[in-house]
């Protein structure tokens, strides 16, 4: 008998939340995006607002993380950079996926010259570091959030194209798809309703640990100056603002470096949660 949609929906979700690593992620990330969404519930400090005569205080019950050089509260730069670097993480991520995967798919089924055009820009793209070229494009457009999202763009779907590539190649010559061509479905039909939602697997599993680098590159790019742009908070930017001062206030370094820690933790476990329940209903 075949399964409705919310069977089908219901026996995923019971998989899904009996994955203990995918559970562990979805509430470190769950947790984030409660921050990031109402940071107003976890402090009531302004994180732009200048203090010069609470500079660098240590951590206390009236400051949790401490104060910076200029008086500012880190916790609450903290929580309220937590939006700006899931914000960063997703829109860097999500667009690269799409078009990855829409290229992947074009590369594999078509072959000969779509194959060949695409294949040979992957090759020169990934022969080089992501963060180099990322910093190379930006040097060329100019600092700002904006320029780094269009950098990571032109860059970032490489890699998921080389995924979806591969999965559809293995499709490609199946019976299945074999017997779907003889019976007169059309190219559109046959990519979007039957090799769209198996090949694109393997790219969702990427993209969890995708959206860690892109955030990590945002911090990178803002340790650098090169990313969000001050007054704005953003972890990267704030582990820049204790750097001179890691020996007097190391708190204002370490803290910003524990929240990429966790979003990092958090998003390597959904990934890998994902990639064993995908891996399960292969089997």
């Amino acid at each position: 008998m075949k399964r409705t949609w919310s069977e089908k929906i219901r026996r995923a979700a019971d998989a899904a939340l009996h994955n203990k690593s995918f559970v562990m992620g979805l509430v470190l990330i769950g947790f984030l995006l409660i921050i990031a969404l109402f940071p107003q519930l976890f402090t009531s400090y302004d994180p732009t607002k200048l203090d010069p005569s609470h500079k660098m205080l240590s951590p206390s019950a009236e400051h949790l993380f401490g104060t910076d050089n200029y008086g500012r509260d880190v916790f609450a730069r903290c929580i309220y950079a937590t939006r700006v670097d899931l914000q960063v993480g997703f829109f860097s991520a999500i667009v690269p996926f799409a078009f990855g995967t829409v290229m992947g798919i074009l590369a594999g089924y078509y072959g000969k010259w779509v194959d060949m055009v695409v294949m040979r820009f992957l090759d020169v793209v990934m022969a080089l570091p992501f963060t180099i070229l990322v910093v190379a494009i930006m040097a060329v457009l100019g600092n700002g959030i904006r320029n780094m999202y269009i950098a990571i763009w032109i860059i970032g779907w490489v890699t998921f194209t080389k995924l979806v590539r591969a999965e559809v190649l293995v499709m490609k010559n199946s019976e299945f798809l074999m017997a779907l061509r003889i019976s007169g479905f059309s190219d559109m039909r046959i990519i979007f309703r039957h090799i769209l939602p198996n090949a694109v697997s393997s790219a969702i599993v990427y993209l969890a640990s995708y959206i860690v680098m892109c955030m990590l590159t945002c911090a990178s790019l803002s340790f650098l100056g090169l990313g969000v742009q001050p007054p704005t908070p953003e972890w990267g930017s704030l582990m820049n603002d204790g750097r001179a001062y890691l020996a007097q206030a190391p708190w204002i370094t370490c803290f910003p470096g524990i929240f990429i820690a966790v979003a990092g933790v958090g998003f390597s476990l959904l990934g890998d949660g994902m990639s064993d329940f995908l891996r399960a209903r292969g089997r």
